[in-house]
């Protein structure tokens, strides 16, 4: 049995504790703030604190393969997740949301074996199941509430493309975490921001201090746990840490 090394063991646990608590404070944006202006006004404030850190650290730069591998991953994890996430959070409730993510592990097994990055084991597939049918179990209440289609579909769309950028990062030569993010998050601000157009929505500040209180942890959270989500696919297989997906459903 492969030793866990402490140190990403305190990462991958802390990480899932900053993406737990993000469902919740997503909602409590969405009380006040647009979903899309909400969402691109969080990452906008993230993705320039990373660029600066970028900038005074003098962060390398990702080319080639890893450049590509990077613009995909934002791509995903940004600018398609996010606009998805915010949008089904004005109805669907947080704890259905944890439940719909807690179909990432087996989402990503089948992926990862499907594109040979990884081993196909049943073991692998009765673990994400199990998984997955106990998390049903302990919001069963929640999936009996009445949803409306549309937010319901979305938010396990949202799943799905939070699966993916997992594996994409492990397929590409590995970049700075704090650089990768700095760009992904630029690429969400972006999306974010132009559907916030597109929806007409009302783009002004937040007055509520539940609400200030939501964008400072959101921005925290996306400058501290995408950077470990980051750093620890690096070390450990996709499928590893997608079981931050079942995991942030307890948080």
């Amino acid at each position: 049995m492969k030793r866990v090394e402490p140190l990403v063991l305190a990462a991958f646990v802390a990480m899932v504790l900053f993406f737990g608590v993000n469902f919740v404070a997503v909602r409590f944006s969405n009380r006040e703030l647009p979903p899309f202006w909400g969402g691109g006004l969080r990452f906008a404030i993230a993705a320039g604190i990373l660029v600066t850190i970028v900038a005074v650290r003098r962060l390398p730069l990702p080319r080639g393969r890893a450049l590509v591998g990077a613009l995909l991953y934002g791509s995903l994890a940004f600018g398609a997740n996010y606009p998805l996430v915010y949008w089904a959070l004005v109805d669907v409730p947080a704890a259905m949301a944890a439940v719909a993510f807690s179909t990432i592990p087996l989402m990503t097994v089948l992926m990862a074996a499907a594109i040979g990055q990884e081993r196909f084991r049943w073991r692998a597939v009765a673990g994400a199941l199990i998984a997955l049918a106990g998390t049903a179990v302990i919001f069963r209440e929640q999936l009996g509430l009445d949803v409306p289609l549309g937010p319901l579909l979305a938010i396990f769309l949202a799943a799905f493309t939070a699966a993916l950028p997992g594996i994409i990062l492990r397929g590409f030569p590995g970049s700075h975490p704090i650089t990768v993010n700095a760009m992904g998050m630029a690429i969400g601000a972006a999306t974010l921001l132009t559907g916030s157009l597109l929806a007409q929505e009302l783009r002004v500040l937040p007055e509520l201090p539940a609400t200030y209180a939501a964008i400072t942890w959101l921005v925290a959270s996306s400058c501290v746990a995408f950077v470990l989500l980051v750093w620890i696919l690096q070390r450990w297989t996709a499928s590893a840490v997608a079981y931050s997906g079942v995991l942030t459903t307890l948080v």
